[in-house]
């Protein structure tokens, strides 16, 4: 059963080919044995999930089953769970137990999914490797000694492991795509709005946005049609209809214009990335589609504005995490002060500290309109190099990252090579657009991502291009050697 994707399982459970309550056991089974080798789920919520399998059969049984009715999936640990440890992979959180569902915990719960647990993470998902975790670094199913990338990396390689079907996650910078692409997974970021943020605590307001990782684009558009949704409790949602993303998926692409920016072909590009890249594109021109070159000229600007901009917002949102009112306290403070400052010190990792320090500078008196106003203007100035480009093409493709997965500890040393790791996947969220990667070749018997821009809302047509190249090539089916282990098969 683990190797059957959501839209398989959904079809499985609706003909009684097995029950929500085997396959919610069937998948615990394959997270106890499996998970000690990858970290790549910190909470199991065994008992809560086999309840709500029970629930989900008899409403099944019923047949007034919902769409996701009986399929098991994890959450990352962003996205507040009622009464479930919610941590964001920090020490901070690591006692906080919210009262209350996220936004996108509750359209899952209201779709009839069954909850298996929380994936690991970057601290407060400040990372592109996953090594920042305080519960320890995910390893990649694929190469063990390898990151799954960050910050979703453990939504991605619990999802290549195969220890559920689907899972939630969120990006800030390429938090999905890039872990999606490490792993071999397929995963979306919708336009900024699209997904409510309520519940899911907050990193760079202005940039965060919750998305869907799975194996295949099938999958992330039954899931997307799920999760997205408008929400009064998030002033950022945009109050749009959320169209039925599978309902397009097989439109044929024939007269498709991609466009292909020069600037993601650059020095910096590994060779071997570069050429599955090249072959995804020439397979998608046997569909009928368009090859149109295109300049993003201030794509090279999105990595400087987006570690003023993001650390800026960091340092905001993580003001509230100070031992007062929840979360972690340090032990007998002398006084307030010492208080604040030795829980924020033994609180906070050393890349979280790096980016509040970074911010606080960047927003302080003398420095806003230096450093974070000309940031906000870049930041205009790479939307509007967007806008003229959809003015052409209908989407736009290039590698996800740079290079495939890379080794725990070659970068650690060097903040900025990690910062660099995004440099594909941040500019859509500098101009909120949406993006997904898929899984278009091997390098090194690592995955390669191919990353798809689209327009405004137009995740349906990205859902749709996605899969038409998963009808034509079988990367997407591709698995990890090693998740054949294990006795829950």
């Amino acid at each position: 059963m683990y190797n059957l994707t959501v839209a398989e399982l959904v079809k499985g459970l609706q003909s009684k080919a097995f029950s929500s309550v085997e396959l919610t056991q069937h998948f615990l089974d394959r997270i106890a044995s499996l998970n000690p080798d990858y970290n790549a789920v910190i909470t199991v919520t065994a008992d809560q999930a086999l309840k709500a399998a029970a629930e989900a059969d008899k409403r099944l049984a019923a047949g007034n089953a919902p769409a996701l009715c009986g399929v098991p999936i994890l959450h990352k640990d962003i996205f507040c769970t009622n009464g479930v440890r919610t941590s964001c992979g920090s020490k901070m959180l690591d006692n906080f137990i919210p009262p209350y569902n996220a936004t996108v915990v509750e359209n899952f719960e209201q779709a009839g999914a069954v909850v298996l647990g929380k994936t690991n993470m970057d601290e407060f998902a400040m990372g592109s490797s996953n090594e920042t975790s305080f519960y320890g670094p995910v390893k990649n199913p694929w190469n063990t000694e390898h990151v799954p990338g960050g910050s979703s990396g453990g939504s991605a390689a619990a999802v290549a492991a195969r220890l559920a079907p689907g899972a939630t996650a969120t990006d800030t910078g390429g938090s999905i795509r890039q872990p999606a692409a490490l792993c071999g997974v397929s995963g979306i970021k919708p336009t900024y709005g699209r997904v409510s943020r309520w519940g899911m605590i907050a990193f760079a307001s202005s940039l965060d946005q919750g998305g869907p990782m799975a194996r295949t684009a099938e999958d992330c558009a039954i899931m997307l049609s799920c999760m997205a949704s408008y929400d009064e409790k998030d002033s950022t949602s945009v109050d749009q209809p959320v169209p039925d993303y599978s309902s397009t998926l097989n439109r044929p692409i024939k007269g498709l214009k991609i466009g292909v920016p020069k600037e993601y072909f650059s020095e910096g590009l590994h060779p071997g990335t570069e050429a599955a890249v090249r072959q995804a594109l020439a397979d998608l021109v046997a569909q009928g589609a368009e090859l149109v070159d295109i300049s993003l000229p201030n794509s090279a600007l999105s990595v400087p504005a987006y570690y003023v901009i993001a650390p800026a917002e960091a340092s905001a949102n993580l003001s509230r995490f100070d031992g007062v009112r929840y979360g972690y306290r340090c032990d007998e403070p002398k006084d307030l002060q010492d208080m604040y400052c030795r829980t924020r010190g033994e609180g906070f990792g050393e890349e979280v500290q790096r980016r509040i320090l970074i911010g606080t500078y960047c927003l302080s008196a003398g420095y806003y309109d230096a450093y974070y106003g000309k940031a906000q203007q870049v930041r205009q100035l790479i939307q509007q190099d967007f806008t003229r480009a959809f003015a052409q093409v209908d989407v736009i493709m290039g590698p996800t990252c740079p290079s495939p997965a890379f080794k725990f500890g070659s970068k650690g040393d060097d903040p900025v090579a990690m910062y660099l790791e995004d440099i594909y996947t941040i500019a859509t969220n500098l101009a909120g657009l949406p993006g997904m990667s898929i899984p278009c070749g091997m390098v090194e018997d690592k995955p390669v991502g191919l990353q798809i821009i689209g327009n405004y809302f137009d995740e349906a047509l990205m859902l749709n291009v996605a899969h038409q190249f998963q009808q034509a090539t079988d990367w997407h089916n591709l698995a990890p050697a090693s998740i054949q282990q294990g006795a829950a098969q």
